[in-house]
């Protein structure tokens, strides 16, 4: 299998994709824009080739590398970066050189909200209420249906950015001056948040499901710059399995993997907010790896070799991410940290580039067959000093 990997050495834990993928036969081929002697030793030993582009946003220099990779080892059977910001991209040379996967015409139902939200209706799973931000008349008119708050985001975005919470009429019409392109307009929905998180085979079945618990909106930490924390469930409720499931045909997910949000309202019920078709971001793909004592990394390669997923996996631990920024004062030191809870703390690292903006300067997990104890190292980890 000729693959070709967009960026792959970034994020870091991301290098074992191409690692295992080489290790189980496939021919991978790197696509970036870094140096390649400043990719990790382990990348070098995994690609096959590595070809520098000025830049990924360069559509012209990506057309002159698949060419140079088709010409000299023949057709590309996949294409992929696992990330988000790309996928427009991919989906783009996959049209391009009919290589297997999402392309050009399957690309905005899993990009924009607004076309999400019909596939979700279809499907009959509940949406929160939303508008594209077309005009002012429309804006007015439906926040006067639903009323405040409400949450503006854009219709095709990467995580939380730019994303803003409206809480009346004045701050809707500061929204409304700024004329922000391709926005959607949602009512405020209180509740939890949790994932559906998985892979699929290449007959779109389910191989691997999981499930996270949010402590706090993705929103509110970029906005507030503040930390977070989220876990890995043992046991995943039933409802939220089927609205996964449900979710994952209508999308018709094959071959990758999903990272699908939901808010739990306080009545209980659910409520879609949006699809990824790609790996939830940071260290959780560690964290499913740690939760369950096997590769996920692996797994993902033996599925686009072999349309297989080995392991019988029962979720022996709950893992936990807890994130620390650089801008607090903590009442705990690291080493103290590592001093007390260091057997339940298979990593810690720093989080790096985009990444960092969501999910903190600084990441810890916690893995804990009981999640008291797991939560219990959170809140000593993030322990503030109260400002004087």
């Amino acid at each position: 299998m000729n693959f070709v990997f967009l960026s792959p050495h970034y994020p870091p834990n991301f290098v074992n994709f191409s690692i295992q993928l080489k290790r189980m036969g496939g021919n991978v081929l790197g696509l970036a824009d870094e140096g390649y002697h400043n990719l990790p030793d382990a990348l070098h030993w995994a690609l096959t080739e590595y070809y520098r582009v000025d830049s990924l946003s360069n559509y012209d220099q990506l057309l002159r590398a698949l060419g140079y990779f088709t010409h000299r080892y023949g057709k590309i059977d996949r294409l992929d970066s696992l990330n988000e910001f790309w996928l427009e991209t991919e989906a783009q040379l996959r049209t391009d050189f009919n290589i297997p996967g999402i392309k050009n015409d399957d690309i905005m139902k899993i990009k924009r909200k607004s076309e999400m939200k019909k596939i979700f209706k279809r499907a009959g799973i509940a949406v929160a209420a939303g508008v594209r931000a077309r005009n002012d008349a429309e804006v007015r008119d439906f926040a006067d249906q639903v009323g405040y708050p409400l949450v503006a985001k854009p219709d095709i975005g990467v995580g939380a950015n730019a994303t803003y919470k409206i809480h009346n009429e004045m701050e809707l019409g500061f929204f409304l001056q700024k004329k922000l392109h391709d926005y959607i307009l949602e009512e405020f929905v209180e509740g939890e948040i949790c994932s559906f998180d998985g892979l699929t085979d290449r007959d779109g079945n389910i191989v691997f499901y999981t499930s996270h618990i949010y402590q706090r909106g993705v929103m509110e930490t970029v906005n507030e710059r503040s930390d977070i924390y989220y876990y890995s469930l043992r046991e995943i409720p039933a409802d939220l399995e089927l609205a996964g499931r449900k979710t994952a045909k209508a999308f018709d997910v094959r071959e990758r993997f999903f990272h699908f949000e939901f808010f739990r309202k306080p009545d209980d019920t659910l409520v879609a907010l949006e699809v990824n078709i790609r790996p939830p971001g940071g260290l959780t793909t560690d964290m499913m790896n740690f939760a369950n004592d096997f590769d996920i990394y692996r797994e993902w390669a033996n599925v686009l070799i072999n349309n297989r997923f080995d392991p019988i996996y029962s979720r022996p631990f709950h893992v936990c991410y807890v994130s620390r920024r650089y801008r607090f004062e903590y009442v705990h030191t690291h080493d103290e940290v590592i001093g007390k809870f260091g057997e339940l703390i298979p990593t810690h690292q720093p989080i790096l580039g985009a990444w960092s903006v969501a999910l903190g300067d600084y990441g810890y997990l916690i893995r804990s067959p009981e999640l008291e104890e797991a939560l219990e190292a959170a809140k000593f980890i993030q322990e503030k000093v109260e400002p004087s």
